[in-house]
């Protein structure tokens, strides 16, 4: 009876954080720090407290696991297959330089500051993808440590406030379209909320475009995992053939598949063949947004910031170098194209 009491309240600590976290993301003008980053913080924060009172982490664990997925299976809703098609092939081409840019030059600087592999590619998920959802969706697939969950969002999170200050005062020094800006709010800035008020402080014409573009950029988390996943699993599938003193290394598919992201893409395909409505949809997004919360908010109670903290500052330099990487490259792929 105790377990299931202590199971039920760890839950109710997340629920009443995101709520929390909602408010108080509310009274920032414009969304400018998302609920998900208040949670993770005050989280974080309450972190002492939560082990001096000896507070069972078992409903913790749970939403930051299993309500996790549960809320990238619901994002799934907001999105459909026909939101790629209207944004046209050039936004596709420039998401696909914009992402090698981030992944690739992201192992790069990984390997030159020394950081390790899960904490680099997170910083570099949330960079070229779409902020603290696609780390979330990232590090259950790769078992990454909460910290390092913490320090990607911490990250992006710093870079999206500067981005949606600069982005519009360059693209006005640019002289770009509505059409060009909002391409390059899409593929270049992280989170939505982000993304959201750096287009419409451009024009609510390039606001509309780079909202379509960044729901359809979120669609590429599909394949980041499923590529984490088999990695991931090689290099356990290699570290214990080592041990075993045996040269063969096999995966099983099985056992790698990310089957939430299933779950994901049938969400998306619902919504694409008009089994889930507009305004169901957007019941669902809202629902997955609060779970994605609550799971944020469960990190930041799991994480000791003396333990971030050792991660250093050459993460953050690594996570300020990726992004005006991807800013550039978005860019000059939009010049390439012809779209500016």
């Amino acid at each position: 009876m105790k377990r299931y009491l202590d199971f039920v309240i760890g839950i109710l600590l997340t629920i009443v954080l995101a709520v929390i976290s909602s408010v108080f993301s509310d009274l920032v003008p414009g969304g400018l720090i998302g609920a998900g980053v208040f949670a993770m913080l005050i989280g974080m924060a309450l972190h002492p407290l939560v082990v001096r009172c000896n507070v069972s982490m078992e409903g913790v664990q749970f939403v930051g696991k299993k309500v996790l997925k549960a809320a990238i299976v619901l994002m799934g809703a907001a999105l459909s297959f026909t939101q790629v098609l209207q944004v046209g092939r050039y936004s596709l081409i420039v998401m696909c330089f914009t992402l090698a840019a981030a992944f690739g030059f992201g192992n790069l600087l990984g390997r030159v500051f020394h950081i390790n592999w899960k904490l680099s590619n997170l910083i570099s998920a949330g960079t070229g993808i779409c902020g603290g959802s696609a780390i979330a969706a990232i590090s259950p697939t790769i078992e990454a440590e909460d910290r390092d969950v913490a320090y990607a969002i911490s990250a992006t999170f710093l870079f999206d406030i500067a981005m949606v200050i600069l982005f519009p005062i360059m693209g006005r020094y640019f002289g770009m379209s509505d059409m060009g800006f909002g391409l390059w709010a899409g593929t270049a800035v992280n989170d939505t909320s982000s993304v959201v008020a750096a287009g419409y402080a451009f024009s609510d014409a390039a606001g509309n475009y780079a909202m379509i573009v960044k729901l359809t950029r979120t669609l590429s988390i599909v394949p980041v995992v499923l590529i984490f996943s088999f990695v991931h699993q090689r290099i356990k599938a290699k570290a214990g053939a080592v041990e075993a003193g045996s040269t063969s290394v096999g995966v099983s598919l099985t056992k790698i598949f990310p089957w939430f992201i299933v779950l994901f893409l049938g969400m998306v395909g619902l919504r694409s063949l008009g089994l889930i409505t507009p305004q169901v949809g957007d019941v669902f997004s809202q629902i997955s947004k609060f779970l994605m919360v609550m799971a944020l908010g469960a990190i930041g109670l799991k994480t000791d910031f003396r333990q971030v903290a050792k991660s250093g500052f050459l993460p953050m330099v690594h996570g300020f170098l990726i992004s005006t990487i991807v800013i550039v490259v978005s860019f000059l792929a939009q010049l390439l194209l012809g779209q500016m």
